[in-house]
């Protein structure tokens, strides 16, 4: 199962594909904001490594989905780069301190769109992260190439 996955995944093209449509991409955008706020917020006695790392990793897909969201004919590895720099830029910003920076990183938005401590391990997290939304996208893009038709009762 594993071996047929990663042979999928060596297939699948990098390159510009057809946009997926908005409503996929508000439905992406919409699941993985609930994922993220039930892992940090949701008492679900899970380890407390899956809920610092999966919470940043849910975080840096979210920035996936909406930078392909925002560049939806632009190549999936400049997304993907754009993606991670930016996530690496919001991660090395925590390193700037001024008061109302840092206040409003003490509030709900900015713990949710900031965060608060620098970490490297959240700069891992957020490449491997963005990583498996490219391929994700590149697979979910791949089933919906415009000239691939279905079969109709008059070619089947």
């Amino acid at each position: 199962m594993l071996s047929s996955l990663i042979t999928k995944l060596a297939h699948v093209s990098l390159g510009k594909m057809h946009p997926r449509s908005l409503k996929l991409s508000l439905v992406l955008m919409f699941v993985t904001v609930a994922a993220g706020l039930v892992i940090r917020f949701a008492h679900l006695g899970l380890p407390p490594f899956v809920v610092k790392y999966g919470g940043s990793m849910l975080w840096a897909s979210m920035i996936y989905w909406v930078s392909s969201t925002l560049l939806p004919r632009c190549r999936l590895l400049p997304i993907g780069l754009i993606s991670g720099i930016l996530a690496t830029a919001v991660e090395f910003a925590k390193l700037y301190h001024q008061p109302a920076l840092d206040a409003f990183r003490l509030t709900l938005p900015g713990i949710l769109l900031l965060g608060r401590i620098f970490s490297v391990w959240d700069i891992v997290a957020y490449w491997l992260a963005i990583g498996v939304g490219l391929l994700i996208d590149a697979l979910i893009r791949r089933k919906q190439r415009p000239w691939e038709t279905r079969p109709t009762a008059s070619t089947a």
